[in-house]
C-alpha cells in the first residue's frame, strides 16, 4: 500500500521521527543512506512495515506492508506532524525565538502506540542509554516478531503485551534489565488495555493513567506522551541532564528540577517543544559533567 501525503507547511522526517529510534540498532526503527525511513509497528489489525521518504519539503511518500497496513494508514498524518499544533508558542527567550526561526520544519509526532513507547521508556529508567538499547535490540529480536515485507535484515516488530508478560525472568536478567523495570514491563502489560485510551485523555489524565502502573512515575510518564500523544508540554522531569542542559543553555548556570519546571512554566502548553527546539537546533549548551559512571550490568548478581 502506498500513500502520498501533502503538507501545507515544511515537514522534516528526520527530526520528527528521531525521538523513537532507540539506538543505531534499533531492531524496529533503521535509516538508509538514501534517506529513507523504515519502521515497524504492531496494530490491532496486525503487524506493519513502513518505509518513509521526503521527495520534497512538503511531501511525503509512505509505503507499507502487513495487515495492519490500513489501521497505519490512519495515523500517518500524526505520525509525520502534520497534526502538531503550535498555537500559543511565544517565547521570549532569544535563543528559543532563532530556534522558532529557523526552525519552523520541526514538528511534534505521535504514534498513537502507547505500549509500544512504554516498554523501551521503562527500559530506560536510570541506566545509561546504551545499556538500555541493547536490553531493548536483544528483548525485541528474541520475542518480537520478523517485519513484514521487504524490510532491511534484522529488523523485528516489538512484541504484544501479552507476549512481554509472559517473558521470564531469567530472560530479562539476561538481557541485563534488573528485578523493578522488569516487573513494571509486566504489570504494564497486564493493563496494556487500559492504557491505550490515553490517547484521547488530556495531558493531566493520561499521566494519572500512566502512573497507576507501579514503577512508571513523571519522567517515564512523559516519555511516552511525547511519542505516543505528540503532547508538547510532556516535560521530562527528573532526567539526569535535561534540568543542567536547561540552566546552562538559557541562563548561563544549571538547574534543579524544580527550577527547571518553575522557569519553563511561562511556556505551558509548550514545555517540551522548547527542549526538542533546543535539542535539534543545536543551541543547547553540554558541559562536560565529570567522568561517567560505570555501566550496571545486572547479569552477574
Amino acid at each position: 500500500m502506498r500513500r502520498v501525503l501533502h503538507s501545507d507547511r515544511p515537514l522534516s522526517l528526520r527530526h520528527t521521527l528521531s525521538p523513537h529510534r532507540r539506538g543505531r540498532s534499533d531492531p524496529t526503527h533503521r535509516t538508509l543512506p538514501d534517506g529513507s525511513i523504515w519502521r515497524t509497528s504492531l496494530f490491532a489489525s496486525g503487524a506493519v512495515t513502513y518505509r518513509l521518504r521526503q521527495p520534497s519539503r512538503t511531501e511525503v511518500v509512505a509505503d507499507v506492508w502487513g495487515d495492519g497496513a490500513e489501521e497505519f494508514v490512519d495515523t500517518l498524518p500524526g505520525l509525520v506532524g502534520m497534526l502538531d499544533d503550535a498555537t500559543g508558542f511565544a517565547p521570549e527567550h532569544r535563543i528559543l525565538v532563532e530556534a522558532a526561526r529557523r526552525l519552523t520544519h520541526l514538528h511534534l509526532g505521535r504514534t498513537g502506540q502507547v505500549f509500544e513507547a512504554l516498554v523501551p521508556a521503562v527500559l530506560e529508567q536510570k541506566v545509561h542509554g546504551v545499556a538500555a538499547f541493547a536490553s531493548w535490540r536483544r528483548l525485541v529480536t528474541r520475542f518480537g516478531a520478523p517485519a513484514p515485507g521487504p524490510a532491511p535484515s534484522g529488523m523485528a516488530v516489538s512484541p504484544p503485551p501479552d507476549v512481554w508478560r509472559r517473558v521470564p525472568s531469567w530472560e530479562f536478567h539476561r538481557a541485563n534489565v534488573d528485578p523493578k523495570r522488569a516487573r513494571t514491563i509486566v504489570e504494564a502489560a497486564r493493563v496494556a488495555d487500559k492504557l491505550t485510551p490515553i490517547v484521547g485523555m488530556t495531558h493531566d489524565d493520561a499521566y494519572r493513567r500512566l502512573r497507576l502502573v507501579p514503577g512508571i512515575g513523571e519522567w517515564t510518564a512523559a516519555e511516552v506522551c511525547q511519542r505516543a500523544l505528540g503532547d508538547a508540554d510532556a516535560l521530562s522531569v527528573g532526567d539526569y541532564h535535561l534540568a543542567a542542559v536547561i540552566g546552562w543553555s538559557l541562563v548561563g548556570a544549571p538547574m534543579t528540577d524544580d527550577e527547571m519546571v518553575a522557569y519553563l512554566e511561562p511556556l505551558r502548553p509548550h514545555r517540551y517543544r522548547a527542549v526538542r527546539l533546543l535539542e535539534v537546533s543545536g543551541m543547547a549548551v553540554r558541559p562536560k559533567f565529570g567522568p561517567r559512571t560505570p555501566i550496571t550490568d545486572h547479569r552477574f548478581h
